[in-house]
């Protein structure tokens, strides 16, 4: 119960706002977000999405996001629990999003299976993740934290290679950034 709390304010803080709406932004029909946490990417959806289905482990998160989800023109419906098992139909939703969810899934393999199942052909998949760094100096910090970080921070990997992933899951993109906070 209080994972979620903390994660919720982190998350809520302002630098996070730009990336979130750049990543939703060709979002439409029927979206599928895994990772949901408590709603803080809903603000930023497109008029263009007409349903949202949410899949997220923590009961918490979901009443932390109940005031966020009745401010929202279309319906958001919770789904499920587990990214590695969506219980959605094969080629049922246009869009999925996962931000800061990639890090954390136990078996990410196994989501990025079903990412690609639940897609529709022509569907997109918008992703906003951390990772292992480019630096070799900083992978060396990213590898050293993470037992730390996998344990105060409900499983997440800080060196966790997301294009690599990506690609080995049979995902391309027309757009890749990559950047620095700046700080840890």
């Amino acid at each position: 119960r209080v994972l979620p709390v903390v994660i919720d304010k982190a998350c809520a803080s302002p630098g996070f706002s730009e990336p979130r709406a750049a990543v939703v932004a060709d979002t439409h029909g029927t979206v599928l977000e895994i990772g949901f946490g408590s709603g803080h990417n809903l603000r930023h959806y497109p008029v263009t999405v007409e349903r949202l289905l949410a899949v997220e482990p923590a009961a918490r998160a979901i009443e932390l996001a109940r005031p966020r989800i009745e401010r929202v023109s279309f319906d958001v419906e919770v789904v499920g629990l587990d990214g590695q098992r969506l219980p959605v139909d094969d080629q049922s939703v246009d869009c999925v999003v996962s931000t800061f969810t990639l890090c954390t899934i136990p078996d990410v393999n196994a989501a990025l299976a079903e990412v690609r199942r639940v897609l529709r052909p022509g569907g997109t998949f918008h992703v906003l993740e951390h990772g292992l760094a480019d630096d070799e100096g900083i992978q060396r910090w990213q590898h050293r934290v993470n037992p730390i970080q996998r344990r105060v921070a409900g499983g997440c990997h800080t060196n966790r290679h997301i294009p690599e992933l990506l690609a080995g899951s049979g995902f391309r993109w027309d757009e890749l950034h990559r950047w620095y906070a700046g700080r840890p």
